[in-house]
């Protein structure tokens, strides 16, 4: 059903379309003076290769926004297939019974960087600029280093962890 408006979309009606869209299952990560955090997020995306920029969206009062603005630096862990349970871990499902989100995760971290999840592929980054949306921080980062994981993503849709299918070419 598509209601008309001629102003912006019912809330309802937008997080009900939004829910549809597969996306891939991100851990975003800082570490540096403001300490380090973690969260899981979905909104991530390419912005350009010349440079190699992408972006991130986060909520403007989440811990992790601070964390990322005062350390000047992010790591876009995509997850692999298998790794719900890290997924989960970073999205605050267990922090009442885990409140070290990044406890027993095998990572490493180079020097000067953000942590990478082992078997994600990951994008390490400088924050570029951040834009103010609504209840969201749009995060442009420019990407310093790539870690291909090479494993297919985990991905997000309906509220439910699905796997990447390829689709079959005819002829």
């Amino acid at each position: 059903m598509v209601r008309q408006t001629h102003g912006l979309a019912p809330r309802e009606d937008f997080i009900s379309a939004m829910r549809r869209v597969a996306a891939s299952v991100t851990v975003v990560t800082s570490d540096g003076p403001a300490g380090r955090a973690g969260a899981t997020v979905s909104a991530f995306s390419s912005v350009s290769a010349d440079p190699p920029t992408v972006l991130v969206c986060l909520a403007a009062q989440s811990r992790i926004a601070g964390v990322v603005q005062e350390n000047g630096r992010f790591c876009v862990n995509v997850l692999p297939e298998g790794f719900s349970d890290i997924a989960d871990r970073f999205a605050g499902r267990h922090d009442a019974i885990v409140p070290d989100r990044f406890d027993g995760i095998e990572m490493f971290a180079p020097r000067g960087s953000a942590p990478v999840i082992d078997g994600a592929t990951a994008f390490q980054c400088g924050l570029q600029q951040v834009i103010r949306s609504g209840s969201h921080l749009i995060l442009l980062g420019h990407v310093h280093s790539v870690l291909d994981g090479a494993a297919p993503p985990l991905a997000y849709r309906e509220g439910a962890y699905h796997r990447v299918v390829p689709h079959a070419h005819a002829g």
